[in-house]
């Protein structure tokens, strides 16, 4: 049947209409459901496996049917994150990324020849979808081995999933992903690699990996990129959500950001004690612990958790507008521990409104898969990086039209600042940012401290341009110039910085980006006033605000101005300043180059001369 309709349908390129004309078995699920089914093959454990020459049977992962799910593992902890250094590029195509003939020494082609022959010895499970959405978005499709029926079931909720009966004809995919796992030893030293073979009229990404990040995540998210890349828009990397005040007022704010600077966690609540409290910052030298009582909280209508498109057929203003580019989210959840942690997304998981697909979770089949039981890396230490594909159509009061943006964030994951160990955390709880200066952050996107999602996190890096630079085919420079054309286009949309994980001397998680967001909710249009702001002790932090108030309770000013904390004091704050400046000139002088936009090159040069506020805003006001 689905060879018939791949005939009937499909209007293939000549290598993939080999592929299945050699093929014993090719299946086009109907529903998600269906995928899941052949992701167990009918038992209740499973072990997605393959002869490997020389090496023998080699388990990549397994799958074991839940009450609510399944629970996907793999044996390696390597492949239990994301390899920053997964993505090489397969064509002679503008880039500024490695290519495949520099990495290993030979062309592309007769790796690519070689997975088609591999493929056409598998029976496949095909997976159309449209990339980025059903709107806006380009027909592609997912060709798996059917023992790997659980990538394509996670692809399936992730993106815009086709069923059978519903192929429109003439379905022409722009873009094709390939998933081969055993060339990751055959080929590659066992890393993660996912090659990009850009084709004239065709997209091909091969994935030689069963991790869904750097493939069915990122490497459609790439697609994404290169597509805007040539077109002219951008697909930002944040999360967005639209946030409703006890007194009805809407604000939409989007957080952009590295990975693990804080996207999905902006789409949460705040995180309260049993007893109601807020522990909003413990200083780790005293261990002295600031409390906040918070009597309500905003409602949350989440929009995005990871990738935005910001077509420019939905612009209309001067406010940015965006439409989400999933269909379902990609949601770490390492920061539960223990049961009530977040009992609202503990309640969505365990009895969920349909199957879900967990990874990095220690369950056993036929038990329930709860999100607080992370898989060990090994004995003591938990794998930082359990996940849950969440389909947006389960999340409660979920968005999915095009919304406008009124506040732009940044996060950014800050180490602990003290006498003893100077670092770069000294961000204030809430930056206020004039475009120029978001737009520098945005350039040199700070990876951050202990980042839990990548498998290499030492010292000060950086995740590149617009954070999305791991995922991106092209040229950074170009993709920095459409970050500043969009910037320039939506002069109404404002910038804010926020930090997580440490200010100072204080351990303060992700509530500096809770409460920020319930605090400039509750001003809703009323944005501050010149008066209301001071220029920050380091210009690349912007402004900050003279005092935070919300519910009638102050802020503690050494959570607003670090310096004042007995812990850093003046001194250190500059050594961090000093950190963060070093670390924006290393960063932004890589984007000097002659196709750089006229203006964003004045803006670099201010900040590697170590520009003056006033110096920003003259070349970018603020509105």
């Amino acid at each position: 049947m689905s060879r018939t309709l791949v005939e009937r349908h499909f209007i293939l390129p000549e290598d993939l209409e080999d592929v299945f004309a050699s093929t014993d078995e090719i299946i086009i699920p109907q529903s998600k459901e269906e995928i899941l089914e052949l992701a167990v093959g009918g038992k209740d454990f499973f072990e997605v496996a393959y002869e490997v020459p020389e090496k023998g049977w080699i388990i990549e992962a397994t799958v074991a049917r839940c009450k609510n799910g399944l629970a996907v593992n793999f044996p390696e902890p390597y492949m239990r994150r994301r390899d920053p250094n997964a993505l090489v590029i397969g064509d002679d195509k503008d880039t500024d990324k490695p290519r495949f003939r520099e990495r290993f020494g030979k062309d592309f082609e007769p790796v690519r020849r070689e997975t088609f022959e591999w493929l056409k010895t598998q029976k496949l499970v095909i997976v159309p979808f449209m990339a980025g959405g059903y709107e806006y978005g380009y027909p592609s499709l997912l060709v798996s081995p059917k023992n790997a029926a659980f990538f394509a079931g996670a692809l399936a909720d992730l993106q815009f999933f086709i069923p059978r009966d519903k192929l429109p004809d003439h379905f022409k995919p722009r873009c094709v992903i390939y998933l081969a796992p055993p060339f990751r030893h055959t080929h590659f030293g066992g890393k993660q690699v996912v090659v990009h073979n850009r084709l004239d009229e065709l997209h091909e990404i091969f994935s030689y990996s069963l991790y869904l990040g750097p493939s069915a995540k990122k490497g459609v998210y790439g697609f994404l990129l290169q597509v805007g890349e040539e077109e002219g828009w951008i697909t930002v990397h944040g999360s967005a959500v639209r946030v409703i005040t006890p007194y009805e007022n809407v604000t939409v704010i989007m957080h952009e950001g590295a990975s693990g600077g804080g996207k999905s966690e902006m789409l949460e609540q705040v995180h309260r004690e049993p007893d109601g409290k807020i522990i909003l910052a413990k200083n780790i030298v005293t261990g002295e612990e600031i409390h906040i009582e918070l009597k309500e909280n905003c409602e949350l209508e989440p929009v995005a958790d990871d990738m935005i498109m910001c077509h420019p057929n939905l612009q209309n203003g001067r406010k940015l507008v965006v439409k989400d580019a999933e269909d379902g989210w990609f949601i770490r959840v390492d920061h539960i521990r223990e049961y009530g942690t977040d009992s609202f997304l503990e309640k969505l998981t365990v009895h969920p409104s349909e199957d879900l697909i967990f990874l990095n979770i220690d369950a056993a089949p036929r038990s329930t898969a709860l999100i607080w039981e992370h898989i060990m890396d090994e004995p003591g230490k938990t794998c930082p990086n359990p996940r849950i594909v969440m389909p947006k159509r389960v999340m409660p009061h979920a968005v999915s039209d095009p919304v406008e943006i009124d506040i732009r964030s940044f996060g950014v994951r800050t180490p602990p600042c003290t006498k003893e160990e100077p670092s770069y955390g000294i961000v204030g709880f809430l930056q206020i940012l004039p475009p120029a200066i978001a737009w520098l952050w945005r350039l040199v996107a700070p990876r951050g401290h202990a980042n839990p999602s990548i498998t290499d996190t030492r010292g000060m890096s950086s995740e590149g341009v617009g954070s999305f630079w791991p995922f991106a085919t092209g040229k950074m420079v170009r993709l920095a110039n459409l970050l500043l054309e969009q910037v320039l286009n939506t002069p109404e949309t404002k910038y804010v910085l926020v930090p997580n994980q440490y200010i100072g001397a204080y351990k303060v998680g992700f509530m500096p980006e809770w409460i920020s967001r319930e605090y400039l909710s509750r001003r809703g249009s009323a944005w501050f006033k010149p008066e209301q702001l001071e220029p920050s002790k380091s210009p690349i932090l912007g402004f900050t605000p003279k005092r935070i108030k919300i519910d009638g309770m102050p802020l503690p000013k050494e959570l607003i101005h670090p310096n004042l904390q007995p812990e850093v004091g003046e001194e250190v704050y500059e050594k961090g300043e000093e950190i963060l400046q070093d670390f924006f000139v290393r960063e932004l002088r890589k984007f000097l180059t002659p196709d750089l936009h006229p203006l964003g090159r004045e803006i670099i040069q201010c900040c590697i001369d170590k520009g003056k506020l006033s110096d920003y805003l003259s070349l970018i006001p603020m509105a």
